[in-house]
């Protein structure tokens, strides 16, 4: 069964993947505990089979993740400010999934810092996206990575989200592949949450 599961360890921890997204945002009262425990696990496996890169100055990660985390949040605040436009009520149905599962209390925000945002970027862009390198150009393995972390999303309910997901996947994808430093990755990440929930929320 171990051999089993080190020769095929990217076809086992996918479809669990899916099925922990698709659980976490089942229920918002326990969102937080169900999210945070699902990275835990995919970030732990996935660490078994990957090397984590950091290859640039800790001042240099600072600096570049303030830029691209920047970069990201004007991509979704531009797409969000884009579907208010069409016909059908999307905008609404992103702030209030956003007002749903938003960190609201300084322990979401600890579990974001120290737990979720670097168990994303560890499993989709070190594990999900290093592996599918070997079946596929470093390009395309980094679109396929963007478009798997979008669909676990949109498994979960957040359709919307998933288009941000994919949108910054790519971002973080390329970026990783340039500089190769996961610290770069995940100060970008933080500096687009903060932006989202805490300086510049989206609204209507």
């Amino acid at each position: 069964m171990l051999n089993f599961f080190k020769k095929h360890h990217l076809s086992i921890l996918l479809p669990i993947a899916f099925g922990l997204y698709f659980l976490a945002f089942q229920n918002a009262a326990t969102f937080w505990y169900m999210y945070t425990f699902s990275l835990l696990v995919l970030m732990s496996f996935s660490m078994l089979f990957i090397k984590i890169y950091d290859e640039m100055p800790t001042w240099k990660s600072l600096i570049y993740g303030l830029g691209y985390g920047t970069l990201i949040y004007a991509i979704i605040t531009g797409g969000y400010q884009a579907i208010r436009f069409l016909p059908f009520d999307a905008g609404s149905s992103v702030s209030r999934l956003l007002k749903t599962f938003a960190p609201t209390s300084i322990w979401h925000f600890l579990l974001l810092m120290f737990v979720i945002v670097p168990g994303e970027e560890i499993f989709w862009r070190g594990y999900i996206q290093q592996k599918l390198k070997k079946y596929m150009s470093g390009p395309m393995a980094v679109l396929a990575s963007s478009v798997l972390f979008g669909l676990a999303l949109g498994l979960g309910g957040f359709v919307s989200g998933s288009f941000a997901a994919v949108a910054s996947g790519i971002i973080l994808g390329f970026l990783y592949e340039w500089k190769r430093s996961m610290p770069l990755l995940i100060v970008a990440h933080l500096v687009m949450i903060v932006l989202l929930f805490l300086i510049k929320p989206l609204s209507g």
